[in-house]
């Protein structure tokens, strides 16, 4: 059962980013392991439960590791997440919920990344069959959540014949709907599963019509 983070978590997060070295980690191993491993794993055992039921998802939870090959010479990461998303190989590609936390606090919510080129043309030609029902999704989805969903757009955006679409044709990556969360009682609560599966819930729509993409 998760019980929330604690201020050791921070002490570690912020201990690795200032000695990001083996030795500083091994002798806080256990810190480590403790209070920020242990308890995201928790976290998203219990954010994964409303997915259990459906085919095609996967919950997948982050290592302090570094792929050395990819970022040398740093040994270890400055944060740990949790992300449910298709299981596929490239989460970058893809959409997903997710939940990360650093030295600074947390952020969670709805993330696509770098959709791909072919996904983009998909996904504008769906939107102008279908305008109305993505734009109702939006609608219902900011209106749930209290804030807007954004996105990285085009310097020149694409060619678009009706008005109320060409915000949306201009989304190039980055596509996201998250909140954050600084260290404190918030993080530090039980509660904290229920609020951000409770924010998932009703980024879940948004989530599943991205997912109909496989370009």
């Amino acid at each position: 059962m998760f019980e929330g983070f604690s201020p050791e978590t921070f002490d570690f997060l912020w201990g690795i980013r200032m000695n990001n070295n083996r030795d500083w980690f091994l002798e806080h191993k256990k810190q480590y392991e403790d209070t920020l491993y242990k308890p995201m794993k928790e976290l998203g055992r219990e954010l994964f439960q409303p997915f259990l039921e459906e085919p095609g998802n996967v919950l997948k939870v982050s290592r302090i590791y570094r792929d050395a090959r990819m970022h040398p010479p740093e040994p270890y990461k400055e944060s740990l997440w949790i992300c449910i998303r298709p299981d596929v190989e490239w989460w970058a590609e893809n959409p997903c919920l997710y939940f990360q936390i650093t030295p600074e606090g947390a952020d969670y919510g709805f993330f696509f990344w770098k959709p791909r080129t072919a996904v983009l043309e998909e996904f504008r030609r769906d939107i102008t069959k279908r305008s109305e029902e993505f734009l109702a999704l939006i609608r219902s989805t900011e209106a749930a959540v209290g804030q807007r969903v954004t996105a990285e757009c085009y310097k020149r955006p694409k060619p678009c014949e009706r008005k109320e679409l060409e915000p949306y044709f201009a989304w190039k990556g980055q596509i996201g709907c998250t909140r954050e969360l600084a260290p404190g009682e918030a993080l530090f609560s039980p509660s904290l599963s229920r609020e951000v599966g409770d924010f998932f819930t009703k980024l879940t729509p948004l989530y599943d019509y991205f997912t109909r993409f496989r370009v």
